[in-house]
C-alpha cells in the first residue's frame, strides 16, 4: 500500500477565522486527508505575538513571528491576516516558491487581484479565495465552475452582513441609524469604527471580485460605484415599508448594452455598484434578515439562482477556507496546473451614469391644482417614465397650509437620464423639498 503523502500548510494569522481552521486541521486531520488526498499537516503559525489570548486552545510551538521563512517551506499557505502588506508581499514569495494559496483577503484581492492571478498562472499554482465573499457560501466555485457553460447576465448581492443587520433591525423595530449601530456593535457584528463596513467599502471590493469571475473580465475596486447606508433614515426606511419596499445594501453587478439598454448580445460593458437599494418585499431577497448574506444570480439559461446562508464569524469562514485548502492539496497530489480564473474577455467597466435602474422619489410639493401634470410632463420630456405615484395631503393647522407627499417609482432608465430629472424637478416652483432618492431592482 501506498504511503499517503503530506503537505505542509503554513497559516498566516490566527484572529477569530485563523483559530478556527487551525482547530479545524488539527481535530479533522484524518477526514480531511482522506478527502484531500494527502495528510495536511499544520507547520506553523505567524502571528505578530504569540502570547496574545485566543479564544481556541493550539500548541505554542506552532507560533512563530517569521512569516517569510514560514510560508518559503510550505506547500500550502492560508492568508487570513487582512490588510494589503505584508499580505501581498508573503502571498507572492509563497507563489514564486511554489506553494498553492488560499485567502480571504478581499480588500487585496479587489486592489491588486490581477497581479496575483498572473503570478500564480506563471509558477502554474492555484489561488483560491471563496471566503473572500459570503463568508460560509459556496458562491466563488459556482459562479466560475458550475455556470462555465452558460452567461451570467446580472448578479444581486448582500454581501456585507453588518449592513444588512443594521438595515434589518430599522425595518422590523423603526430604530434610528445610530441606534441600529450600536446594537450591531454590542453584538459584535460591527468594529468599534464601522466605516468599512456602512460606508459600503467591504461590500464594494467584494463586488469587484463577483463582477471579475462573472464576465470573465478583471475589474478592480475603483471600477465600482460606491455609496453606504449612512445617510438613510428612519423616515425613509419607514416610507418604503409603506410603499411595499424594504432597503438593502446591494452589491450589483450586470452587462449592460451600447444604448443603455439591459444585457444581450453585443454587450458594450459592465456597471458595477453598491448602494442602498429599494426591493418589493416579495423579492426573494427581501427576506434576508440579521447578518446573514446571500447572492442572487440571473443567467441566460439557468435562470434565477439565489445563494443563502452565514456571511462571516470564524467557524463559517472557516469552512469555506478549509474547502478551498482540500481543493488545492488535491490538484498538488492529481497533478497538473493551478486553477485560479477565467479572464476571456475585456468587457469594459461603465460609469454609475451608464447604469440601468429605477428611482424611488419623495418630494414634498404644494398641494395645488396642476402640481401632478406639471412633474409627470417633467418626467416625461427627461425619457422617464413613471410607474407608481402615490400622494398623502398633509395640514399645516397653525400655518393654515397644505402640502402633498409624493412618493414616486420611475420605470428603468439610465441614471443618467434619472439624475438629471431629479434635478430639473428640484428647480419647480411647487417643489418644497426632495425627502429621498433611491434606487430600486426587482420592479
Amino acid at each position: 500500500m501506498t504511503e499517503m503523502r503530506t503537505l505542509k500548510v503554513a497559516l498566516l494569522g490566527c484572529g477569530n477565522v485563523g483559530a478556527q481552521v487551525a482547530r479545524i486541521l488539527i481535530d479533522d486531520a484524518e477526514t480531511l486527508a482522506s478527502r484531500a488526498g494527502a495528510r495536511l499537516e499544520l507547520s506553523g503559525i505567524a502571528v505578530r505575538n504569540p502570547d496574545a489570548r485566543r479564544d481556541v486552545e493550539l500548541p505554542r510551538e506552532l507560533f512563530t513571528t517569521d512569516a517569510d521563512t514560514l510560508v518559503k517551506d510550505a506547500d500550502l499557505v492560508i492568508e487570513l491576516m487582512g490588510g494589503i502588506e505584508p499580505a501581498r508581499t508573503l502571498i507572492l514569495t509563497a507563489i514564486r516558491h511554489g506553494a498553492c494559496v488560499v485567502t480571504g483577503n478581499k480588500a487585496l484581492l479587489a486592489q491588486d487581484g490581477p497581479t496575483l492571478y498572473e503570478e500564480a498562472d506563471k509558477a502554474g499554482v492555484q489561488l483560491s479565495y471563496e471566503a473572500a465573499v459570503a463568508g460560509a457560501i459556496p458562491i466563488l466555485r459556482p459562479i466560475r465552475d458550475s455556470l462555465s457553460g452558460d452567461r451570467i447576465t446580472r448578479v444581486l448581492g448582500i454581501v456585507n452582513g453588518t449592513t444588512n443587520f443594521i438595515l434589518d433591525q430599522m425595518d422590523t423595530t423603526g430604530a434610528q441609524f445610530a441606534d441600529a449601530l450600536a446594537e450591531a456593535q454590542r453584538l459584535g457584528y460591527a468594529e468599534a469604527d464601522p466605516t468599512a463596513d456602512v460606508e459600503g467599502h467591504d461590500a464594494a471590493a467584494k463586488a469587484a471580485i463577483l463582477a471579475s469571475l462573472s464576465f470573465h473580465t478583471r475589474f478592480a475596486l475603483e471600477d465600482v460605484f460606491c455609496e453606504g447606508i449612512s445617510s438613510v433614515t428612519a423616515s425613509d426606511i419607514a416610507a418604503a415599508k409603506d410603499a411595499g419596499f424594504v432597503i438593502k445594501l446591494l452589491a450589483i453587478a450586470e452587462k449592460l448594452g451600447a444604448a443603455g439598454t439591459e444585457t444581450g448580445e453585443g454587450t458594450d460593458g459592465v456597471s458595477v455598484r453598491v448602494h442602498p437599494t429599494l426591493l418589493p418585499r416579495e423579492h426573494p431577497l427581501a427576506a434576508v434578515h440579521g447578518a446573514f448574506n446571500a447572492v442572487f444570480i440571473e443567467a441566460e439559461n439557468a435562470g434565477e439562482l439565489m445563494f443563502y446562508g452565514q456571511g462571516a464569524g470564524g467557524t463559517p469562514t472557516a469552512s469555506a477556507v478549509l474547502g478551498d485548502l482540500v481543493s488545492a492539496a488535491r490538484r498538488i497530489v492529481l497533478g497538473g496546473p493551478g486553477r485560479t480564473e477565467t479572464t476571456t474577455g475585456h468587457v469594459p467597466a461603465l460609469p454609475i451614469d451608464a447604469a440601468v435602474t429605477s428611482y424611488y422619489i419623495g418630494l414634498d410639493v404644494a398641494d395645488q391644482p396642476g402640481v401632478l401634470a406639471r412633474i409627470a410632463q417633467l418626467f416625461a420630456e427627461h425619457g422617464v417614465s413613471i410607474e407608481i405615484m402615490r400622494q398623502t395631503i398633509h395640514r399645516d393647522s397653525a400655518a393654515k397650509a397644505e402640502s402633498a407627499e409624493l412618493r414616486i417609482v420611475t420605470h428603468r432608465a439610465s441614471e443618467a437620464a434619472l439624475a438629471a430629472t431629479v434635478e430639473a424637478v428640484k428647480g419647480l416652483d411647487v417643489i418644497n423639498s426632495v425627502t429621498s432618492v433611491l434606487r430600486v431592482e426587482g420592479v
